[in-house]
């Protein structure tokens, strides 16, 4: 069996890494003009997370943990559920339309819920 040295396989990775690659092809975009003064009325993401969920009967139910935009576009919210400290703590997901925010976006009621109930969901893990 012929060996070759180490500096040679090195070398001829080096030289296969920088073979150039062909150049991504531009796909026009198609852009959409909206109403800026529609969105600027909307709820940051940032400003709803770690917001109280309450229940109509203004019963804390969990907290918004985050917020996630599928990839057919549509949102949901997950909430945590339970737990104390970080401890026996559940995340659940729903979908964004369930949950009712006020104008101001400081109180958000998701109508129905109880802790039973969202502890009764299939948990959500977050993936990568």
């Amino acid at each position: 069996m012929k060996r070759f040295p180490i500096f040679l396989t090195s070398a001829a990775l080096g030289a296969a890494l920088a073979l150039p690659l062909a150049p991504a092809t531009a796909q026009p975009v198609e852009l959409a003009v909206v109403d800026v003064k529609v969105v600027e009325r909307g709820y940051r993401a940032s400003k709803l997370k770690d917001k109280a969920v309450f229940n109509e009967k203004n019963e804390r139910v969990g907290e918004v943990d985050d917020l996630i935009v599928g990839k057919d576009g549509k949102t949901f919210v997950v909430v945590q559920v339970g737990g104390f400290l970080g401890i026996g703590q559940k995340l659940v997901a729903v979908p964004y339309e369930s949950l009712r925010v006020d104008q101001r976006g400081d109180k958000v009621v998701l109508p129905g819920a109880s802790k039973e109930a969202l502890r009764n969901l299939p948990v959500f893990k977050y993936v990568a």
